[in-house]
């Protein structure tokens, strides 16, 4: 027997098996671009890179008072567990090849810092009331500005 929680978005409800650090949009995109069988998780480096950007946007936003000192600091701590590659393996499993320009990238990286952030808070994943995917680790950022950096990251890293 498979343990699942359920997860909703505007479009509706998906289980999401209950030890996943991604969420519903991640399933949602791993249902609909199953594509070409390269996963995210095929590319550490880029995730590495996506926790970076995601770091230095929560550390802004703190400094300009747009996110609490407490949801900094798990999201940080968070992001710092990608770059040292923690939690990786089956937690980022939306293909390479996908429509909307990264945004199923980006989100599988927010919701699975989320979820990891989460946990340090004390709270459940899924629990998106005590930290939101959107609205606090992709606070103040876009796909077209967050993916293309973090590909550029990635690609002067290597």
């Amino acid at each position: 027997m498979t343990v699942e929680r359920v997860e909703a978005d505007l479009i509706g409800s998906l289980p999401i098996p209950a030890n996943a650090l991604y969420g519903v949009h991640t399933r949602r995109a791993e249902l609909n671009f199953d594509v070409s069988g390269m996963r995210l998780s095929n590319f550490p480096e880029l995730i590495q890179s996506m926790a970076m950007v995601k770091k230095a946007a929560a550390l802004t936003n703190h400094d300009l008072g747009l996110l609490p000192a407490d949801k900094c600091r798990a999201i940080c701590e968070a992001c710092d567990d990608l770059i040292e590659l923690k939690e990786i393996e089956h937690n980022f499993p939306v293909d390479m090849m996908q429509g909307g320009a990264g945004t199923s990238t980006n989100m599988n990286v927010n919701e699975v810092l989320t979820n990891i952030a989460l946990l340090k808070l004390g709270s459940r994943p899924g629990d998106y009331s005590t930290l939101h995917p959107n609205d606090d680790v992709n606070l103040s950022q876009s796909t077209n500005d967050v993916y293309p950096t973090a590909l550029r990251l990635t690609m002067i890293r290597a």
